[in-house]
C-alpha cells in the first residue's frame, strides 16, 4: 500500500503539469515564446529586465550569436545520430538568427511560464525522492516516478533547444509530444498510487473495450499533434497577414486545418459508438461509466472551443484552454484504459 500523502503528492504534480501546459499554450498564443533568447536565465538575469533600457545596445547581435553557438553544439549532436542533413539545414537557416526586439510583457509572460516550469521541476523531484522508500515493495511506484524525473531533465534540455534555434517548428512539436508522454506518466503514476477498485460487475469484453481505448488514445495524440501542426501554420499566416487581417487567418490555413477540424468529428463518433456499447451492456461499472461520461464532455467543450476559434478569429484567450482541454482528454482517456487493465491484472472473471 503506497502512502496517501504520496498519493496526494502525485496528484498536485499531476495538476501542476496540466497548468503548466495551459501557461505554456498562454505563451505560445500570444507569441511569447522568444520572450527570454537565452536560457535557463533571461537576458542573463535570474530576474529579467522590464525596459530596454537596461541592455546593452548591441543585445540583439549578442544573444543572437549566442543562440547559433548553442546551435553549433546541437548541430554537431544531430550529426553524431545520423541527421546530418537536418544538422546543415539548422545552420543555414538564417531566420534562426533573427533576434526579436524586447517586449517586457513577452518577456515577463515567457519567465512566468519558466517559473511555473522550475517549480513543476521540483514536485517531480519530490516524486521521484519520496517513490525511494518503495523501490522493493512498489517498484511500479518507483521506475514510474524515476521515467518522470529522467524525462522532464530531458525536457528541460530540449526546451532550451526551442528556444536557441528561435522555436523551429519540428523541436517545438516534439517538445509537446515529450510532455504528453510526461503527463502519461504521471497519470500512471497517480492511478497506480490508488487503492483498489472492487467493483466487479462487469459483463462487457475488456479486452475488446480496451482495444478501443488504445485506439482512441492514438487517435486523440495524433489529433493533439495536428493542433500543433495548425498552431505552427498560425503563425506563419500572423506574421504574413499582420493582427488587422485577424479575421482572415483561418482561410490561410490550408489543408492542416481543415484535417484538424474533421478528426476532431471522427474522434467524437468513435468514443460515442464506445458509449453506446457500454450501454449495450447494463450490468457495467458504474465508475468507469462516470469517467467515460466525463471524457465525452470534455470531447464536446473541445469540439466546442475549436469551433469558437474558427468562427470568432482565434481569440488569444481560448488557444491555451483549447490546447489544456486536449491533453485532459489524453489523461482521461489513460486513465479509463488503467482502470480497465486494473481488472485483467487481478484476474477477475467475467461472464
Amino acid at each position: 500500500m503506497v502512502d496517501s500523502r504520496y498519493r496526494r503528492l502525485s496528484l498536485i504534480t499531476l495538476i501542476a503539469v496540466y497548468f503548466l501546459i495551459l501557461v505554456g499554450g498562454i505563451v505560445r498564443s500570444t507569441g511569447s515564446g522568444m520572450g527570454c533568447p537565452d536560457w535557463p536565465k533571461c537576458f542573463g538575469q535570474w530576474v529579467p529586465p522590464t525596459s530596454e533600457s537596461q541592455l546593452p545596445t548591441d543585445y540583439q547581435q549578442f544573444y543572437s550569436d549566442y543562440r547559433h553557438e548553442k546551435n553549433i553544439r546541437f548541430a554537431e549532436y544531430l550529426k553524431t545520430f545520423g541527421f546530418p542533413d537536418v544538422a546543415t539545414a539548422l545552420l543555414a537557416d538564417e531566420s534562426i538568427r533573427e533576434e526579436a526586439t524586447f517586449n517586457p510583457y513577452k518577456t515577463w509572460t515567457e519567465y512566468v511560464n519558466r517559473l511555473v516550469g522550475v517549480i513543476v521541476g521540483f514536485l517531480i523531484m519530490a516524486t521521484f525522492a519520496f517513490s525511494i522508500p518503495y523501490v522493493n515493495r512498489r517498484k511500479d511506484v518507483f521506475l514510474l516516478a524515476f521515467s518522470s524525473f529522467v524525462l522532464v531533465l530531458i525536457q528541460g534540455w530540449l526546451g532550451s533547444i526551442v528556444v536557441s534555434t528561435n522555436l523551429l517548428p519540428w523541436l517545438v512539436t516534439i517538445h509537446m509530444v515529450l510532455a504528453l508522454v510526461i503527463l502519461l506518466a504521471l497519470t500512471a503514476l497517480y492511478y497506480r498510487t490508488g487503492l483498489p477498485y472492487n467493483e466487479r460487475s462487469v459483463t462487457f469484453s475488456i479486452a475488446r473495450l480496451k482495444g478501443m481505448l488504445i485506439v482512441g488514445m492514438v487517435l486523440m495524440f495524433v489529433q493533439i499533434v495536428f493542433g500543433t501542426q495548425v498552431r505552427e501554420s498560425i503563425d506563419i499566416v500572423a506574421a504574413r497577414m499582420g493582427d488587422t487581417l485577424r479575421s482572415e487567418w483561418i482561410s490561410g490555413l490550408g489543408i492542416n486545418f481543415l484535417i484538424h477540424r474533421s478528426f476532431s468529428l471522427v474522434i467524437l463518433f468513435f468514443h460515442s459508438y464506445i458509449l453506446f456499447y457500454l450501454y449495450k451492456h447494463r450490468r457495467t461499472a458504474s465508475t468507469f461509466n462516470m469517467l467515460f461520461k466525463v471524457l465525452l464532455t470534455l470531447m464536446a467543450v473541445e469540439i466546442l472551443s475549436g469551433a469558437m476559434m474558427a468562427y470568432f478569429a482565434i481569440p488569444f484567450f481560448l488557444q491555451p484552454i483549447h490546447l489544456l482541454i486536449g491533453c485532459l482528454i489524453l489523461g482521461m482517456q489513460f486513465y479509463c484504459y488503467l482502470y480497465l487493465r486494473k481488472y485483467h491484472t487481478d484476474n477477475y472473471s467475467f461472464t
